[in-house]
């Protein structure tokens, strides 16, 4: 059985701090999340997204009986946006986690999501042995991301996505963190 952690810190990198998620973030998550180069590289963002989606994601975020954490992408301490991305690690069994994460195009090529996965991979808040993480065949810059941080080439496979309604072929890895 999970268990679920009930409380929520935040981390620092250089640019960026990766803080709880927050009801006042609805309007920038909504914005960015409504856009289909940000639903389409994910499993679960609808694309167009339903009334009530984004207030639906905050709450189950917030719940402390949640089993994936999520953090904020909060670029204000370099006078970038409140909300520049998204970043969530999922519970597994036997200590090992899921990362998953989207960034907001106008942020995209300047290293952000980089950043931002080394921060949560440095704290490894949920104390993983493993982690996973898996990307579409077509986002080679998650890909690279991925292997910039340490992950391994696991093996290939499909996840259905939700903006896209299909099932896309994917890469997926994996990082030891012990």
């Amino acid at each position: 059985m999970i268990s679920p952690i009930r409380t929520q810190h935040s981390y620092a990198s250089a640019r960026l701090s990766l803080r709880p998620i927050r009801k006042s973030d609805s309007g920038l998550i909504g914005l960015y999340a409504g856009d289909i180069r940000v639903s389409g590289p994910t499993r679960s963002i609808p694309h167009p997204l339903p009334p009530g989606a984004i207030d639906a994601f905050i709450e189950q975020s917030q719940n402390p009986a949640r089993v994936e954490d999520v953090w904020v992408l909060d670029g204000g301490k370099s006078d970038l946006a409140e909300v520049v991305g998204v970043i969530g690690l999922k519970r597994l069994d036997r200590r090992q986690g899921e990362l998953g994460y989207w960034l907001a195009p106008a942020f995209w090529g300047i290293g952000l999501a980089r950043e931002a996965v080394q921060t949560l991979i440095q704290a490894n808040p949920q104390e993983s042995k493993t982690l996973f993480a898996e990307v579409f065949q077509d986002n080679a810059r998650s890909a690279r991301v991925l292997n910039d941080v340490g992950f391994a080439y696991l093996g290939d496979a499909e996840s259905f996505c939700v903006a896209r309604k299909t099932t896309v072929a994917t890469w997926t890895y994996l990082r030891s963190m012990e």
